[in-house]
């Protein structure tokens, strides 16, 4: 049999389903799409006539919701009423790792995965494609499948896997030119359904059908590799720093071989962002389930990387400020985990920032995207310190020439465009002295700003 998909419900408004989603409407206008989440406060914000208030920053999108929304493009709250209407369900919502009971700080939390398939069971009357678009661990399907066919109403359920391989900051551009969509299923007919989607704007030729779960790998193992060149790179620039080789230079050494290729070669303070740690931990988590050790160590091992990367950076600020960073000011120039997002999950700058608040240190925050009540919340959630501690060490700021005033130190962790643009000069004149600036983007001109008089420190060199 085939299937007719004329409306689409998106369970989860968040990073994934909602730029994904606004893409899907706008290339497919005859195709009803409704997304929806429990937060109303989140679909107010995607209803915002003023599109610069939408809750997800990605270049682009404000463009893709103005066009669609109205048209064919519609938020809500009413989670039931889009299930029963849809004839295909793409399922968005959060799977963060587990901070309880077993497999606790690797395993991802399923719990919203199975509240969704229990309301999909409960309220459908009618046969349903449902997507697996959150990232998963290997065989959830099996999971969602239990829960579905045994709701006893007589209703098929057809799951498919179509994990999104999406760069926040490019979100759009991605959705628009994918280097490829991936779609695992075992319903032939199921798959054509979603292929045919993709069809209207991605060649046939980059939309891969695989079985589930080869797909629900694939996405895990695709950050893994990403993460671990990241790491990779971040390893050889500490011996660069201790050798005097410079990590640009050997990167650009070693990413002119084709079999290499330069993309995240980039050495850096280290990665964050909602996937990339995530799905390591889960990756490890089901290797170590099936007793497979070995594995298990060689991906934990990228992580431990990362986490000593941050550490280590802080680390220096703290040596180079004569071994003590108490009482002093240092200004933190970006909280997100990468420019062009307001996105701050597993961001260096949380744990930089609070590595140094534990030796008493005051931190001064500008992040041209990221609004204060993000940054306190993420220092909170560490619970490191208590809330009134956080907000009497850390004071954020609207104004990055307010936030470097009187500054020992700045610390770059987000490599955003406009920090190139700044007045260094006028920076440094009321900064006190010596002037620092520990670069962990490798952002900056090191000629200009020693020029100027700062004492310049990148990673790498």
């Amino acid at each position: 049999m085939s299937f007719e998909v004329k409306k689409i419900c998106c369970i989860g408004a968040g990073y994934v389903g909602g730029p994904t989603m606004s893409v899907v409407a706008h290339q497919c206008p005859d195709i009803e799409v409704t997304i929806v989440d429990v937060n109303s406060d989140r679909i107010a914000a995607w209803n915002n006539p003023d599109l610069s208030q939408l809750p997800v920053y990605e270049p682009g999108l404000d463009i893709i919701v103005e066009e669609a929304r109205g048209r064919n493009l519609f938020f809500s709250t009413d989670v039931s009423r889009a299930i029963a209407e849809a004839d295909m369900i793409f399922i968005s919502v959060n799977t963060p790792t587990k901070n309880y009971g077993k497999g606790k700080g690797m395993a991802a939390d399923l719990k919203f995965i199975e509240l969704c398939a229990r309301q999909i069971a409960e309220v459908a009357t009618s046969d349903k494609i449902v997507v697996e678009k959150s990232t998963l661990p290997v065989r959830t399907a099996a999971a969602l499948k239990s829960i579905l066919d045994n709701t006893g109403n007589g209703v098929n359920f057809h799951i498919l896997s179509n994990p999104e391989f999406l760069a926040e900051g490019t979100a759009i551009t991605d959705l628009l030119s994918p280097d490829r969509v991936l779609i695992g299923g075992e319903n032939a007919d199921a798959i054509e359904a979603l292929v045919n989607i993709y069809a209207r704007w991605v060649d046939r030729a980059k939309i891969l059908t695989t079985n589930l779960w080869s797909s629900e790998l694939s996405k895990l193992t695709a950050n893994a590799f990403l993460a671990q060149r990241v790491s990779s790179i971040n390893a050889i620039s500490e011996l660069c720093e201790k050798t005097g080789a410079n990590v640009d230079e050997v990167a650009k050494a070693i990413g002119m071989d084709s079999r290499i290729g330069p993309k995240f070669l980039k050495a850096s303070v280290g990665f964050g962002g909602s996937c990339f740690q995530k799905d390591i931990l889960n990756l490890v988590y089901i290797a170590r389930s099936y007793n497979l050790h070995e594995v298990a160590d060689y991906w934990d091992q990228v992580i431990i990387m990362n986490e000593h990367q941050k550490r280590r950076f802080a680390d220096n600020i703290i040596q180079t400020l004569y071994n003590t960073v108490s009482g002093k000011k240092i200004a933190v120039l970006g909280w997100a985990f990468k420019k062009d997002t307001n996105d701050t999950r597993e961001s260096a700058s949380i744990y930089v920032s609070d590595y140094l608040m534990n030796e008493q240190a005051q931190i001064a925050v500008y992040d041209p995207k990221v609004v204060t009540e993000r940054i306190y919340a993420d220092l909170d959630y560490l619970n490191t310190r208590s809330v009134d501690e956080n907000r009497a060490q850390l004071e954020v700021w609207k104004d990055p020439y307010e936030a470097c005033k009187d500054a020992h130190a700045i610390a770059i962790l987000t490599e955003w465009d406009e920090f190139k643009d700044y007045d260094w000069e006028r920076i440094k004149e009321n900064m006190k002295r010596p002037s620092f600036v520990f670069d962990g983007r490798k952002l900056l001109d090191r000629q200009k700003l020693e020029s100027l008089g700062f004492t310049y420190y990148a990673i790498g060199e």
